[in-house]
């Protein structure tokens, strides 16, 4: 592979012989059923190395990788589009469709983020008509009034 491989740190140290897949699911958050899904669909660079009595070991690379994944993963890349970022990684010569992909992949997420800090915005919104109207009632208690409307009214708030 030609070119630096940009991944996530790993903050703990990995053995030589690497990490069984539980303690690689535990650093990483990963649960072990998704890392072996992740492997059977070609997502990890290289299939994880298999001790003698068969079971995977993952290397200080390999829990990089997989860290790469659960970001992109987070930031809602699907699998279909990880399984492509994966084939061109273990291609060298790649890295201007590697770069340009995951431009394409950062113009989703920040049309994500800003579509949920408008949903937010009105979640704010909604938060404050229904303090406000709490406080009118409360007030309204103090004073001896009678509250205005039933308890399972929106007031306008939809």
């Amino acid at each position: 592979m030609s070119g630096p491989l940009l991944l996530p740190d790993v903050p703990d140290e990995v053995p030589p012989g690497g990490l069984s897949i539980g303690e690689t699911a535990a650093l990483t958050g990963v649960g072990v059923e998704t890392l072996r899904y992740y492997e059977r669909e070609g997502l990890l660079l290289d299939p994880a190395p298999r001790d003698a009595g068969g079971r995977r070991r993952y290397r200080k690379n390999d829990i990089a990788w997989i860290s790469g994944l659960v970001m992109l993963r987070e930031t809602g890349m699907p699998i279909a589009d990880m399984r492509v970022m994966a084939d061109l990684s273990r291609r060298s010569g790649t890295e201007a469709e590697r770069l340009e992909f995951l431009e394409r992949h950062r113009e989703r997420v920040i049309e994500e983020m800003e579509r949920t800090k408008r949903h937010l915005s009105a979640i704010d919104k909604k938060i404050g008509a229904y303090r406000l109207h709490a406080e009118e009632e409360a007030q309204a208690r103090e004073e001896g009034e009678q509250p205005h409307g039933h308890d399972d009214e929106d007031h306008g708030t939809r």
